[in-house]
């Protein structure tokens, strides 16, 4: 797997999963939507992770720099 997410990228998505998480946790979602939000949360976080989203791929997006 080739990196295709920059730094800022990553974060973004970290934060927008802490938030989706303790959104959940204190109960202002809940239900399905709450479900559906905590898994966009877990591949968020795996994605940042492994510096690699399979969509970015698909539609040819790439946010990391290149090293020269």
């Amino acid at each position: 797997m080739k990196k295709n997410m920059g730094g800022v990228d990553r974060i973004v998505r970290f934060i927008v999963a802490f938030v989706v998480i303790t959104l959940f946790y204190f109960n202002v979602i809940e239900g399905t939507l709450a479900y559906v939000l905590l898994a966009l949360s877990g591949i968020f976080v795996l994605t940042s992770l492994v510096s690699f989203c399979p969509l970015y791929t698909i539609f040819g997006l790439n946010t990391c720099k290149v090293k020269n």
